[in-house]
């Protein structure tokens, strides 16, 4: 099949690929005014600049769909692929998602919630919930024709587009901040594709990756084909509604990086009942949580306003370091609009919220997962839960890649000869 063009009315650039019609997307339109766009490597409107999102015939799939045809679907973010805009039959798929809600009882005693379940992403192939959006993604770019894939990444989307580029047979090229953990660093360099590590932080690496994107020879996931990225992270919402017994639950607590996990959760609960799968229309209230040293969207909620004002990030969450968030106006919005809230936590909160996780409910979360439990403590403590109603908390990655950022602050209890009488010694003292 021959190559076609596609000139984006947005920067003036031609964008390459096959030119076919991306499963049953054959459109995208703008969040904002409407427009219509065919099914392309596009992402932003020429008109308002606003994003770009599919059009689903909700009518059509919810002919199509139903929980029986989901539970009957493959053990992975695939059984939703009727509400996925990339074609279930070639996809690039190495497990992702059907990841474990687990009834979080021994933590909810500490944080005085009645009943609270922890959405375990740290279960996914590459241990982070990016690996459902970067299956989405890699379909739709293999679809379109493209050979080589990137991303812009603060790690886990790093890793994940490493991962199944290499089971796809993509050439792949992966830009991180030349900071970046080197649990991050290594599990992405291990699958053998292209690292780029670039001086300054996400956003000069976003930058970098945006100007890239303009030529058009690379399907970048989280810029060109981030219409279609973003719409994986709605899995999380379509499980955990599955996993409760086909409900949505009361709350949600979401760690907060470009804002779209948060609005896509959302959408995912809309759109399930859009096409029947929820009997009840979602009234699940979509919290946001952020570190202290990177907040815009939190830092907007507290403050009652709709303007995003970009930060310099500064905190050890370095995969929520998004200071100028491409979502956060939506995100901040979806909090508002479902009567959420926003807490944002210091470094030292977020190191507790990891231990406290661990300690409790035996899951070892990165920096990213200490931010959401910091943040569900604070909404605890400030009676944002009644005792009747349901919580989830997303942990988004593990911790082993984030381990580094627990230097100094986690070791050995004792030090000891290697002989009996001392350690029966130090018994004694520790009961004393």
């Amino acid at each position: 099949m021959s190559r076609s063009a596609y000139r984006s009315p947005a920067i003036g650039r031609r964008f390459f690929y096959l030119g076919v019609t991306v499963a049953k997307i054959e459109q995208l339109q703008c969040r904002e005014c409407g427009r219509s766009y065919e099914s392309a490597p596009i992402y932003v409107c020429d008109f308002c600049f606003a994003p770009l999102e599919p059009v689903f015939d909700y009518d059509d799939i919810a002919s199509r769909i139903s929980r029986e045809s989901i539970k009957e679907g493959p053990a992975s973010i695939w059984r939703y692929s009727e509400l996925l805009p990339a074609p279930s039959d070639r996809r690039v798929d190495i497990g992702a998602g059907l990841t474990p809600l687990l009834k979080a009882d021994r933590l909810a005693a500490e944080l005085g919630i009645s009943s609270l379940y922890i959405k375990n992403d740290t279960a996914n192939p590459t241990h982070s919930f990016k690996d459902r959006v970067v299956s989405v993604a890699l379909t739709v770019a293999r679809e379109m024709g493209f050979d080589t894939v990137s991303c812009a990444s603060t790690g886990n989307l790093a890793n994940a587009v490493a991962a199944h580029a290499a089971k796809a047979r993509l050439r792949s090229f992966v830009f991180i901040p030349a900071n970046l953990e080197q649990g991050m660093v290594i599990t992405t360099a291990i699958y053998g594709g292209n690292l780029v590590a670039v001086e300054g932080n996400y956003d000069h690496v976003n930058k970098l990756c945006s100007e890239t994107a303009q030529k058009g020879e690379w399907g970048f996931v989280n810029v060109n084909l981030r219409p279609f990225y973003s719409e994986g992270s709605k899995t999380l919402a379509f499980e955990v509604a599955e996993q409760l017994g086909w409900r949505s639950p009361d709350h949600v607590v979401v760690p907060v990086a470009s804002g779209s996990l948060l609005t896509k959760f959302r959408k995912g609960l809309q759109e399930y009942h859009k096409v029947g799968i929820l009997d009840d229309a979602p009234h699940t209230k979509v919290h946001a949580a952020q570190a202290v040293g990177c907040n815009p969207v939190v830092a907007a909620i507290k403050g009652g306003t709709d303007v995003i004002r970009p930060v310099k990030p500064d905190t050890i969450a370095k995969s929520l370091a998004i200071g100028n968030p491409a979502d956060g106006y939506y995100a901040a919005a979806a909090v508002s609009e479902t009567g959420g809230t926003g807490e944002d936590v210091t470094d030292e909160e977020i190191v507790s919220g990891i231990r406290l996780l661990a300690s409790t409910e035996g899951i070892f979360a990165e920096t990213a997962g200490g931010v959401t439990i910091a943040a569900l403590k604070k909404m605890a403590e400030a009676g944002v839960f009644a005792e009747s109603e349901t919580v989830v908390a997303l942990i988004t990655g593990m911790g082993l890649k984030t381990a580094e950022a627990l230097t100094g602050r986690v070791g050995p209890n004792f030090h000891i000869s290697g002989n009996l009488d001392k350690f029966e010694e130090e018994m004694r003292l520790l009961s004393a």
